[in-house]
């Protein structure tokens, strides 16, 4: 039994200790790796994987017609939405998109991607704490799976990652169509993700035309111009004061040898600095106007200044767990490579990121994955499904790419990506795991695809693209295990070779799950199905994402279709429409889309409810982290950890008096 002179020091000890957790739970909950629940935004519940949203939008009638008539130059127009039976009013929305947003402009569709923005008319409005989010149109994609599986996996290896799900969408009362929504990476994002101290956002973009552009002033690489603001043809410069062939204008090579220098990045960055590579080029902020420019919130000389000094540590290889989130970065490049989502950092584009910034420390986001599973810059099914993981860019290099670059240098953080490969593999991506996920997506969406009147690909060619799809990830699996035991060589030196080595992709074909450019006519606003047949291309139709080539670089395989090839079909072997396309498949999954085909007879009339018997939760592997629940149990436990501490500490404060009353 203690002594009365030990029992008060071990009283306050154990009191002290209950207090501390308690006060360190509920006022700094990161220090243990915890989020409190009341952190938790309301509108996640809106953003349920596992459902279907209704996004009714009432506008008026002549305001909509011309937004989408104007769409290239994105601008704002009123709306009334009610968003699953919640009404909010006056409410900002535009056409959104670069490449994807010229390609429907050029076509008879009206099918854009949107983004809604609550507080652009109104103040301080918001959707249930959202500032802004966006409705995206699935182009590219005849299975519109493609980003949602993407994002479902940067989910589940522990990516900060935006809400997300599938959308039907009306317009004044009529069915517009089935896209994806999701969450942008603003203030709302960040404070969920990252707490009421949260960093820095940039979105470096390589592909903006010109630089410090204000929003809507210039069009994206890849955008229209308004032929109004076109010059005249007497503005044009006299033929005979042009520069021959071979000489350059006074001043150019200047100029040139400057943008050198400065790490101008030729096509991909058309005129503007190349730090969307995150290289480091000096210590000048003017350098590296492509971040700076694309800051999400307002940023301070000291924040370019620190953000500076962390790109020349991480291009000397210095401290790099002190300016990069090393686990996170490479779980976020683990996902993208295994997607091969080469419309990215990856790539000679460099964009289609996030850059989150925190104390010097950097970490990358993902965003934009319409074209992941190789849609884009990959010629043929053997190269997409056994991409190379150690080698993992195209059209550029690893040292090019530091933030990805000098982390695999170090043999520990090499072997970490491959472990990270590894639970992909095994967890996500097994045969079974895959196949139950992608059947359960198919019970959810194939009733809305079956009505989308809107749609970029028919019903026919969206299950096959299911099935196709289905067929990519389970060998693309296979070969990223073989590269990991070393089967298969992870290198694309090493893979050209051994070509013998490689996983047999002759079943794939790429352009029936869609590709860059793919299914732009769309149904027209009546429903009418156009192809690259009955509606030949304008002359603004040609723009498309793979014209950006690296200066004096050859068209990567795939990317320039035979001549008569309709515009969008990428596949070596077939260049003609999906419907054109007979890709010889598994007989088990000949099978399966078959019953896809079997499973819908839906009233066209009537909109789809969600189909009956569908169980969110039968599917092992699926992100369930947008609704909180996990979150908030782990939250009660801590909090019943410390209530349950403290309880004992005045339980022996209570007994230890009473007995010395006694």
């Amino acid at each position: 039994m203690l002594q009365s002179k030990k029992i008060v020091p071990a009283i306050a000890v154990v009191t002290l200790l209950a207090c501390v957790f308690t006060m360190v739970f509920m006022l700094c909950p990161q220090v243990l790796h915890i989020t409190p629940s009341y952190s938790q935004p309301d509108y996640e519940a809106l953003f349920d994987p596992l459902s279907v949203m209704t996004v009714d939008i009432t506008a008026d009638e002549e305001e909509w017609a011309e937004m989408l008539e104007n769409a290239i130059n994105e601008e704002y127009i009123s709306c009334d939405i009610s968003i699953n039976g919640q009404d909010f009013s006056s409410v900002g929305i535009r056409p959104k998109g670069n490449t994807s947003l010229s390609t429907v402009y050029s076509s008879d569709s009206d099918r854009y991607s949107f983004k809604l923005e609550f507080d652009h008319y109104i103040d301080g409005q918001t959707c249930l704490g959202l500032d802004k989010f966006v409705l995206n149109n699935i182009q590219s994609d005849s299975t519109y799976m493609k980003e949602y599986l993407s994002y479902d996996l940067m989910s589940q290896m522990g990516v900060p990652t935006p809400l997300y799900c599938f959308v039907q969408i009306n317009v004044n009362g009529e069915p517009w169509g089935l896209y994806l929504a999701v969450e942008s990476l603003e203030e709302s994002f960040a404070q969920r993700n990252f707490g009421s101290d949260y960093g820095l956002l940039y979105k470096p973009d390589s592909m903006e035309m010109g630089g410090g552009a204000q929003e809507g002033e210039r069009p994206a690489m890849g955008e229209i111009p308004d032929r109004s603001q076109m010059p005249d043809m007497k503005e044009m410069p006299d033929m005979d004061e042009m520069p021959q062939m071979g000489e350059s204008p006074q001043g150019l090579e200047e100029e040139l040898e400057n943008g050198r220098q400065k790490g101008m990045g030729g096509m991909g960055g058309m005129g503007r600095d190349s730090s969307a590579s995150l290289q480091y080029i000096d210590d000048d902020p003017d350098s590296y106007d492509t971040i700076f420019d694309s800051a999400v919130f307002d940023i301070t000389e000291s924040d370019k200044n620190r953000l500076i000094s962390s790109l020349k540590k991480l291009s000397e290889g210095e401290d790099l767990e002190e300016v990069v989130d090393v686990e996170e970065v490479l779980r976020y490049f683990t996902c993208n490579v295994a997607l091969v989502n080469l419309d990215s950092y990856l790539s000679s584009m460099q964009h289609n990121y996030y850059l989150y910034e925190k104390d010097g420390q950097l970490s990358m986001l993902p965003w934009d994955y319409n074209l992941s599973f190789a849609g884009f810059q990959v010629g043929n099914g053997e190269s997409a499904v056994n991409y190379p993981i150690d080698t993992a860019v195209t059209g550029t290099t690893l040292e090019e790419r530091p933030i990805l670059g000098k982390l695999l240098e170090q043999e520990e953080y090499l072997q970490l990506y491959h472990e990270y490969l590894q639970q992909i593999v095994e967890e996500f991506w097994s045969p079974q795991v895959i196949s139950q996920k992608i059947q359960l997506l198919n019970e959810l969406i194939r009733p809305y695809v079956a009505e989308d009147p809107t749609a970029f690909y028919t019903l026919e060619e969206y299950d096959a693209g299911v099935a196709m799809l289905e067929n990519y990830i389970t060998l693309r699996a296979e070969s990223i295990q073989g590269q990991l035991d070393g089967t298969i060589p992870s290198t694309e030196e090493g893979q050209q070779a051994q070509p013998d080595s490689l996983v047999d992709a002759s079943t794939i074909d790429l352009s029936v799950m869609g590709q860059q450019g793919g299914g732009a006519g769309g149904r027209g606003r009546m429903g009418q199905h156009s192809t690259a047949e009955n509606t030949p291309p304008t002359e603004e139709g040609s723009l498309a994402e793979e014209q950006v080539l690296e200066e004096g670089a050859a068209p990567s395989e795939g990317t320039m279709p035979e001549e008569g090839a309709p515009e969008g079909g990428n596949a070596p072997d077939s260049m003609g429409r999906p419907e054109d396309i007979a890709p010889e498949m598994p007989e088990n999954q000949q099978e399966q889309q078959g019953q896809m085909q079997e499973e819908t007879n839906s009233d066209p009339e009537t909109m789809p409810e969600e189909p009956s018997g569908f169980d969110k939760t039968r599917v092992p592997g699926f992100s369930q982290e947008n609704g909180g629940e996990s979150q908030n149990r782990e939250n009660l436990i801590w909090l019943g950890s410390s209530l349950l501490l403290l309880l004992l500490a005045l339980v022996f404060v209570f007994r230890y008096r009473r007995k010395k009353v006694s």
